[in-house]
């Protein structure tokens, strides 16, 4: 069973920073890409950032420049950056990880985290 732990989450006034974690475990570990998506309550999922196979990443416009994701050698640990951020960034982030299609659906993802709370204040 594939376990994803999301950490990093808070509140932060806008122009802050925050940094997100996601580490993978389980018997059937993988170094499989990831993703990120949020969700607002009541809104559709939506594609944050992806790191794919060759560390090759991805990203939403509405993120593009203030956003960074990473992961660590081994491949166990992926993060998000958050840098400049926006009230409209307040909202939950999960973390996912990639199972086959395109990187920016979340259908092409098969195994999700439980989520973490950012919240930015104006």
């Amino acid at each position: 069973q594939v376990q994803l732990v999301e950490s990093g989450g808070g509140l932060v006034q806008a122009g802050g920073s925050l940094k997100l974690s996601c580490i993978e475990s389980g018997r059937t570990f993988s170094n499989n890409p990831k993703g990120w998506f949020r969700q607002a309550p009541g809104k559709e999922r939506e594609f944050v950032a992806a790191i794919g196979w060759s560390d090759s990443t991805y990203y939403a416009d509405s993120v593009k420049g203030r956003f960074t994701i990473s992961r660590d050698n081994a491949k166990i640990t992926v993060y998000l950056q958050m840098n400049s951020l926006k009230p409209e960034d307040t909202t939950v982030y999960y973390c996912s990880r990639y199972n086959s299609g395109s990187y920016y659906r979340d259908s092409s993802y098969n195994y999700w985290g439980q989520g973490t709370q950012v919240t930015v204040s104006s």
